[in-house]
C-alpha cells in the first residue's frame, strides 16, 4: 500500500483535537454519503470520541457507544477544524461533527461525489469491511 501521509496527519490531529470529547450533533448535508443505515446516525450524538485510527485509506472514529464511523476522503475529500456549530456549505460541505470545542466538516470539492460515510454497530463489522488490516 502507498504511505498515505495526509490520513496519518488527520488521525494524529483528531486524536489531538478531539479524542475523549463528546460528540454534542451531527449534520448530514448530503444523505448520499451515509451508505449504511444500521445503526442509524443518531446513535452518534451524544457519545464520546475514544479514538481515530487508519484502516488502509479510511479513517475509523471509535465512540464509547460501541459504534464507529468509517470514513473515505478518496481524492477530493478533507476534513476542516472550524468554529462550534460552523456553516455546512450546500454546495461542498457533507457532514459535520459538533463538539464543544468545535466542528469537524467532511467537504468534498467537484460534482462527482465520491466520498463514503459508513456507521458499523462492532469491532467485527468494521474488520469485515476492510480489505487488509485494520490499524
Amino acid at each position: 500500500m502507498p504511505e498515505l501521509p495526509d490520513i496519518t496527519i488527520y488521525i494524529e490531529r483528531l486524536n489531538a483535537l478531539v479524542a475523549g470529547q463528546r460528540l454534542t450533533g451531527v449534520r448530514l448535508n448530503s444523505p448520499f454519503l451515509l451508505r449504511t443505515v444500521e445503526p442509524p446516525l443518531d446513535a452518534l450524538p451524544g457519545s464520546v470520541l475514544q479514538e481515530a485510527s487508519r484502516q488502509g485509506k479510511r479513517i475509523v472514529l471509535q465512540f464509547d457507544n460501541g459504534v464507529f464511523a468509517v470514513i473515505h476522503l478518496m481524492i477530493a475529500g478533507r476534513l476542516r477544524w472550524k468554529k462550534p456549530r460552523a456553516n455546512l456549505h450546500k454546495r461542498n460541505g457533507l457532514i459535520a461533527f459538533d463538539f464543544a470545542s468545535g466542528s469537524l466538516v467532511f467537504t468534498e470539492a467537484g460534482t462527482k461525489r465520491r466520498a463514503s460515510h459508513h456507521l458499523f454497530g462492532s469491532l467485527k463489522q468494521v474488520n469485515d469491511f476492510d480489505r487488509g488490516e485494520w490499524r
